[in-house]
């Protein structure tokens, strides 16, 4: 996913900024993998491989996402159906 797309998404559930996290970026600024966070619903979206994935909630699988955010250092509310960081990031690092 190519950095400059940052300003075109909002989350698709309240329409909020999306705050992002950049775990591994090449040089020419396509995020490979990192995370997306809305700070006022406060689910996240996870981008693996480069791909934001920004389902609904029914569509999505947690036990498939479970590896790549505790790789990232990010705990999971594994009780609740939906899918909400059980902290949600402080930094926001929004490429300019």
């Amino acid at each position: 996913m190519k950095r400059s797309l940052l300003d075109r998404l909002c989350c698709p559930f309240d329409k909020n900024e999306l705050n992002v996290q950049v775990f591994h970026e090449t040089e020419d600024q396509v995020i490979i993998e990192g995370v997306l966070t809305c700070s006022c619903c406060e689910r996240y979206f996870p981008i693996i491989y480069g791909i934001p994935i920004m389902t609904p909630d029914q569509y999505r699988e947690k036990s498939l996402e479970i590896s790549s955010m505790k790789r990232w250092g990010l705990e999971l509310d594994v009780d609740r159906d939906s899918f909400r960081l059980e902290k949600p990031l402080a930094q926001k690092e929004l490429g300019e």
